[in-house]
């Protein structure tokens, strides 16, 4: 499993590290880091990460 971010539409909204906040974070300059290995523990929070981006600039792929 890995997450994928397309940075193209990536606006830095927030709302994955809001939903995942283990997984993904938004540094002082407005850019998305993944700090975190996808598990399967975190699966479900990733999901909902995933499908909380508002520019569906998220997608898990296995």
């Amino acid at each position: 499993m890995r997450i994928e971010v397309d940075f193209d539409l990536c606006e830095a909204n927030g709302m994955c590290e809001a939903v995942a906040p283990d997984v993904f974070e938004i540094d002082d300059e407005d850019n998305l880091h993944i700090v975190a290995e996808p598990t399967p523990e975190l699966r479900d929070s990733i999901e909902q990460a995933v499908q909380s981006c508002p520019k569906a600039a998220l997608s898990l792929k296995d």
